[in-house]
């Protein structure tokens, strides 16, 4: 097999590979960087738990209306944003922990959506669902995928300076501007965006992590802000490409591909990246050693 059959020929000849590539391209962009801020919040898990949290929100939208994107697409962003308000209103007026809250919310939205689906009588893959079937997405999945995109890098933009500020410093940013509420609110409103874009490619298991594993890893090759979030988009990119012709080739799913390349990049990042686990020891190692 010459290099060209195994690298351009699936997207040059297949149509549905053409439009995973698109999908995951608009992930990329939108995505993986509030996956950035994500992680610099040290809301990474939050992400995790939204992401379950769409669930029964896009389960009810096709119990009423069927494989309607737009009914899915709905129900999944006002079942997030439900999620995260109730969880922080929980966490303002009891003794528990935000993170304790959406944990227990987001375990209950996982188990009713899987019973939504489950009862409903309609014949929907549940794998489908939780895993994703971005070798699927129809012209409609892409532009919905590519408006979300384009919304959250407009946002990200519009936002850059308050979010930067309160990733390093959210009492400065309270003390000195009134930015603060609409930066937070309007951050966890991209991020519900974006979850509910990577659910209909990744599924709502496996959209999380087009977002934190290339973020994560770029946080260990470089502290520059604007080099980490171009650095994460080129690295989910360049997993969902990879993940798209290993599903090609072999026999795995083409969501759970995508997401062990970008975790595979993650262990190779860990090992050998300036912030990794070796390099630091071996740079005061030899040191020492000189």
């Amino acid at each position: 097999m010459s290099l060209y059959d195994f690298f351009i020929a699936p997207f040059a000849d297949f149509g549905f590979m053409r439009r995973g590539l698109a999908g995951t391209l608009a992930l990329a962009l939108g995505a993986t960087p509030v996956g950035v801020f994500l992680l610099l919040r040290r809301m990474s898990l939050m992400g995790d738990a939204v992401s379950h949290a769409i669930l029964p929100g896009a389960a009810l939208g096709y119990l009423v209306c069927g494989l309607s994107l737009g009914a899915m697409t709905t129900g999944g962003i006002l079942a997030g944003l439900a999620v995260v308000f109730a969880a922080g209103l929980v966490a303002r007026a009891s003794n528990l922990r935000e993170d304790a809250s959406l944990a227990a919310f987001y375990l209950l939205s996982l188990a009713a959506g899987v019973t939504i689906i489950s009862q409903s009588g309609r014949n929907l893959d549940l794998l489908h669902v939780l895993f994703g079937s971005v070798l699927a997405l129809d012209d409609a999945s892409l532009l919905l995928i590519a408006a979300i995109a384009s919304i959250s890098l407009f946002g990200i933009a519009l936002l850059f300076r308050p979010l930067t500020l309160e990733c390093f410093d959210p009492a400065f940013l309270r003390a000195v501007s009134r930015m603060s509420p609409v930066a937070h609110y309007g951050f966890l409103l991209l991020a519900v965006l974006n979850l509910v874009s990577g659910f209909h490619a990744l599924g709502t298991l496996m959209a999380v992590g087009i977002m934190i594993l290339p973020a994560a890893s770029a946080r260990l090759w470089t502290r520059k802000l604007s080099a980490m979030l171009a650095l994460a988009a080129g690295l989910a990119l360049a997993g969902g490409v990879a993940g798209l012709l290993l599903s090609f080739h072999t026999d795995v799913p083409a969501g759970p591909a995508i997401i062990l390349v970008c975790g595979l990049a993650y262990f190779v990042s860990l090992l050998a990246a300036p912030n990794g686990l070796i390099t630091p020891r071996w740079q005061r190692h030899r040191h020492l050693s000189s």
